[in-house]
């Protein structure tokens, strides 16, 4: 959770955060090893969108709107056509996700470590993603989503994962579906291949089993604020 009303108060570190992303050029950040794209990007993503939630904080919408009323959901185009400068070129969240960290950089962790400031989303480390220690903490994130209920809950004999894996599965089958017992199509491999791979032992022994089902939860798309809800 993110104190909203405090980092806007205090906004000078987050304003300078920002801005520092764009102080390298396009051709410095090609030049850099996959791990410090990796680093970057995650680090860019996530600044971009405390930003944007500070800019418009408090959100309030509408009584009559089918999204939660302090979801980042209400700001027009936050993901699609809002621009951020970043090194040497201008981006809009959608470009850094789909992109440059699915597209080029190929890492499907990443969907367990940007964050879309939502309830459902996978939490915000305390601490900038580096690349030299970028794999592991990848799979700390992995860990630490997949070890919450928002990111997975068991129900007898069925797994309750994160929609993020319903709507992204594809982008781990390559990595992860062999990890899962033959059967069911190969997105539910994957899904089952992370279970195995970084879910609580419990979660992991139960994705292992045939018998086991796959179900997905719903995704709460509140503002991940420690204040909850803005009043009218």
């Amino acid at each position: 959770m993110v104190d909203y009303s405090a980092l806007k108060k205090g906004r000078a570190a987050l304003d300078a955060a920002v801005d520092a992303f764009a102080q390298a050029t396009e051709a410095e950040e090609r030049a850099w090893t996959r791990e410090q794209r990796l680093a970057f990007w995650i680090n860019a993503y996530n600044a971009f969108t405390l930003r944007a939630i500070v800019d418009h904080y408090p959100i309030r919408a509408p009584w009559l709107t089918l999204q939660p009323r302090n979801s980042i959901r209400q700001i027009d185009g936050v993901w699609t056509t809002m621009r951020w400068r970043a090194a040497g070129r201008e981006v809009t969240l959608d470009d850094i996700e789909h992109q440059i960290l699915r597209r080029e950089l190929k890492e499907p962790r990443i969907h367990f470590a940007i964050n879309c400031a939502s309830v459902s989303c996978p939490p915000l480390p305390p601490e900038p993603y580096r690349p030299e220690t970028i794999d592991a903490q990848l799979d700390e994130a992995a860990r630490r989503y997949l070890g919450s209920p928002e990111g997975l809950r068991i129900d007898g004999d069925t797994l309750r994962v994160s929609s993020i894996l319903r709507w992204y599965g594809e982008d781990f089958v390559e990595r992860f579906a062999s990890l899962a017992p033959e059967g069911g199509d190969e997105k539910e491999r994957a899904v089952r291949g992370v279970v195995i791979r970084f879910g609580p032992a419990e979660a992991a022994a139960l994705a292992r089993k045939p018998s086991a089902r796959i179900r997905f939860l719903s995704y709460d798309w509140s503002l991940n604020d420690v204040g909850g809800s803005p009043r009218p």
